[in-house]
Parts: structure tokens; C-alpha cells; sequence
């Protein structure tokens, strides 16, 4: 962003004051977060490890499962942690550390299988401290742990990583696929366990880079009704499907962040207020 800040990483820590999503959606690519020390949290900001160019192969599927305000927001709940959960200082301390080292050298490498372990690693023992918690969070439902015993359930079948998964505060899945290939093979699995209900249209169910749906042959509603259990359930006496769970899907890839806009007539926020157009 070609912005003056008075220091380096300005931009991020007044975004931090708002959310650690905030501060990490300044830079395109992969970011990081960095804890800082000093008191004012002048030095806690993001700061990007690599464009998205990087790894440009990646595909992303985000299940949006609920879009309904959460119970408990983000802050309260890291607060409410903070003071009661032993699990988070555990974390804190001793293991996201190396796991920070260890996704940098991942990404570094493009090693999809490491890079897939941690992401899920790290997810599942973020809502451990959300559930270790007093009162304790929770903010994955039935269908967020659908969506784990799908991914599980195909990565143990194939016996390395095909996918990986992360759910932050909320219910929402954000999936990785090494390439569109897999990526395809993730949404049949998606669309198979989790069709829309009637009211759903194929075009409002799958958004965002809908050209994966005609690579794996799905073009209309009718597609979806016809597929079929993936391999690893042949062996299964029943295959259970939840339709209408899931509000929608979007399909994307790693982006390369905010633009800044030299003509004000493209602008999407008033520059004088920062209210939306």
C-alpha cells in the first residue's frame, strides 16, 4: 500500500486495536502477526512473509456456515481465556512458538502435508482452549464438526493430507487444496454431504471463482443431486447427507490485499466520513 506512516507497520497496529483479522488483512499473501514487547503495543503488528504469488497454487474453500452474529465475540472470549483458561498460557508459552517456525518453513518449502497438519493442529487445540474456558465458548456447532470428520475422513483414506482445516472464532470452515485438482474433489465431497435446500440457487450456493464447479462437472442443481458418495464411505453401510446446513460456499485463493485507489470515483468509502457509498 503506498500509504506514509510515521513508523513501519503504523497502518497495522491502529488495525490491531480492532481485531488480529484486522492487522493481518493490511498486506496481500501470506502474514504474520508478531507479538511485540513494547507496552503501548507500538511493535505488535503484521507483517507479510510472502506475496501471493508464492504459492500461487493454493486453493481456498470457506464454508460459510452460519453468518449470524456469534454469542460470544472474539474479544470477549480472548479476555474470558486470558483469565481462566490454563490451556491458553500452556499454548502461549510452549507451543505456538514452534509452531510459527515450523508453518514458516512449510510455506517457505510449499510442503502442502506439514503445512496441512499444523493448520489443523493448531485449529482443533484453539477451541480446546475456547472449551478449557470458564464459562466455557462454543463457537463450532454440529455442522463445523461434519465438515472435520469429512476432511478427516478422506485424509486418513488417502494416508497423506489431501486438505487441511481451519475454523476461527466462529463456525466457519476455511479449507486448503494443494491445487485445483484436489480443490475439485474437496467441493464434490462438500456439495455431497452438504447440498442446499429448495430455495437455494447453484449460482447463490457457489461463489467467488465458480469456473472449479464446471471442471468437476457440475453446472446445475441436477449435477448435485447426482453425485455420489466419495471412496472412502464404499465401505460404509449408509452415507448420511445434511442439506440446508451450510448457508454458502465460496471458492477463492490467497489475494494480494487492500488497493489503493488514486481516482476517488472508484473508492467504496467515503473519504471524508470512511462510511460505505
Amino acid at each position: 500500500m503506498d500509504v506514509k506512516e510515521k513508523y513501519q507497520g503504523e497502518l497495522s497496529a491502529i488495525a490491531r486495536r480492532g481485531s488480529g483479522s484486522a492487522c493481518r488483512s493490511l498486506y496481500g499473501g501470506v502474514v504474520k502477526w508478531m507479538m511485540g514487547k513494547e507496552t503501548d503495543g507500538s511493535d505488535s503488528i503484521a507483517v507479510q512473509l510472502a506475496t501471493e504469488k508464492h504459492w500461487e497454487e493454493l486453493v481456498i474453500l470457506i464454508a460459510v456456515v452460519s453468518s449470524r452474529q456469534k454469542e460470544t465475540s472474539s474479544t470477549t472470549g480472548m479476555s474470558q481465556s486470558v483469565e481462566t483458561s490454563e490451556l491458553l498460557h500452556h499454548r502461549s508459552q510452549e507451543v505456538v512458538p514452534k509452531r510459527i517456525l515450523q508453518m514458516e518453513e512449510a510455506i517457505a518449502n510449499h510442503d502442502f502435508g506439514s503445512f496441512a497438519k499444523i493448520t489443523c493442529a493448531d485449529s482443533n487445540q484453539f477451541h480446546a482452549v475456547c472449551l478449557d474456558t470458564s464459562p466455557p465458548i462454543f463457537y463450532m456447532n454440529d455442522t463445523s464438526h461434519r465438515i472435520i470428520n469429512c476432511v478427516e475422513r478422506w485424509n486418513r483414506s488417502e494416508g497423506t493430507p489431501q486438505v487441511a482445516y481451519t475454523f476461527d472464532a466462529g463456525p466457519n470452515a476455511v479449507m486448503y487444496a494443494p491445487n485445483r485438482k484436489v480443490a475439485g474433489r474437496l467441493l464434490q465431497r462438500l456439495l455431497f454431504y452438504f447440498p442446499p435446500d429448495s430455495s437455494k440457487t447453484l449460482s447463490s450456493y457457489v461463489i467467488g471463482d465458480t469456473s472449479i464447479l464446471g471442471e468437476i462437472g457440475v453446472e446445475s442443481m441436477k449435477d448435485v443431486e447426482s453425485l455420489t458418495a466419495p471412496p472412502e464411505l464404499k465401505s460404509e453401510s449408509s452415507s448420511s447427507t445434511f442439506p440446508g446446513s451450510i448457508d454458502y460456499f465460496i471458492c477463492t485463493r490467497p489475494g494480494k490485499g487492500p488497493i489503493l485507489f488514486r481516482n476517488e470515483d472508484q473508492a467504496l468509502l467515503n473519504p471524508k466520513t470512511g462510511f460505505p457509498l
